[in-house]
């Protein structure tokens, strides 16, 4: 365990991959080495987290918003503070929610509550290729991941065509002068160019610049501190783009109302997913810009918290479409959440 946490978020629009990318990393990762993964969603019911693979993994879920809006920022703000102060990892991965817009990440780790644990490596942009253009010319949050992020990984590029993959490059070139571009299907890029992968048996000890410099804070004064920091004017409040989440259960016991479900829906929805049982089978339902696909998770039944409850996201225009849809079958809205409502 070293006294520096090297951190490295990955970013992208709803659907893209990030999850894909997130386990390539879990599966090469040193098992000698300290990893702590931030998975941040959108919706109230985390689906993402049940899909990260690997025994033993330190992982903080995040949900209802983006960590980088002021929705759900005190819980990024402790959670960083526990890392900073407790778990004390030599890697962080954050995956952030796909419409974030992390612009803020660089300052947030500087924060001098966290006495300079965490050190920003990299940053990541999963590109989806045969969504992107579509999604580009809504969605703000879009030009703000791009603008901030280092390494493009332009992902699940044998369902684009190579007109649509160099048009998806001219609108990142217009954000960056020379960017890192990776073409690839399922997230597959030279790892050890950007991560130290190899097993390190030396023992790391603490000098002083750690613990003995800084008294951890309490309760009342981390929340005063984070308190002050909210009240900022400088603070992001707004967010890009307007958007919200809705749950619905499934009682059904036939997928072929998933599928007549997932047909119907409007094409203003932009993600969907969730965990559906079908004859003591586990299966994973996942809707990304009316493309979709029903198949095997490849997890154990015992993971999935939340069983047959699919999560949508998209505009508010799409919410009574989406009802609609779920008309074709046995469905029960569990209700609406919009993070940035307040």
């Amino acid at each position: 365990m070293s006294d520096i946490t090297k951190v490295y978020l990955i970013t992208g629009f709803l659907g893209a991959g990030k999850t894909t990318f997130l386990n390539r990393i879990i599966d090469r990762f040193p098992r000698d080495k300290k990893l702590t993964l931030l998975v941040n969603e959108f919706g109230e019911v985390g689906v993402d987290g049940t899909l990260v693979e690997g025994e033993d993994i330190d992982m903080m879920e995040i949900s209802k918003g983006s960590i980088f809006c002021v929705c759900v920022k005190t819980d990024f703000i402790k959670g960083l503070y526990e890392l900073s102060t407790t778990v004390k990892p030599d890697v962080l991965l954050i995956e952030s929610t796909g419409v974030a817009n992390p612009s803020d990440l660089k300052k947030d780790i500087k924060l001098p509550i966290f006495n300079n644990r965490f050190n920003f490596m990299e940053q990541f942009c999963i590109i989806d290729a045969p969504h992107f253009l579509g999604a580009f010319e809504v969605y703000a949050s879009l030009e703000k991941q791009i603008a901030s992020s280092s390494v493009f990984i332009i992902n699940k590029i044998d369902t684009a065509s190579p007109e649509t993959i160099a048009a998806t490059k001219d609108v990142i070139r217009k954000f960056h002068p020379d960017p890192l571009f990776f073409e690839t299907n399922y997230a597959d890029i030279p790892l050890e160019n950007f991560f130290d992968l190899t097993a390190d048996s030396a023992k790391v000890t603490f000098g002083r610049s750690g613990e003995e410099m800084m008294a951890v804070m309490s309760a009342e004064e981390l929340d005063k501190f984070i308190n002050d920091l909210l009240d900022s004017p400088d603070l992001e409040i707004t967010p890009p783009d307007l958007l919200m989440s809705v749950a619905y259960k499934w009682t059904g016991d036939n997928t072929e109302q998933v599928e007549l479900m997932a047909g119907a829906l409007p094409a203003s929805v932009m993600r969907a997913k969730g965990f559906v049982e079908e004859n003591g089978n586990m299966l994973l339902f996942s809707f990304v810009q009316g493309d979709w696909t029903i198949e095997d998770p490849h997890i154990p039944a015992e993971r999935v918290k939340h069983k047959n409850i699919i999560v949508f996201i998209g505009p508010p225009e799409s919410m009574e479409g989406i009802e609609t849809a779920t008309q074709t079958g046995s469905w029960i809205n569990m209700g609406e959440y919009q993070p940035y409502s307040n």
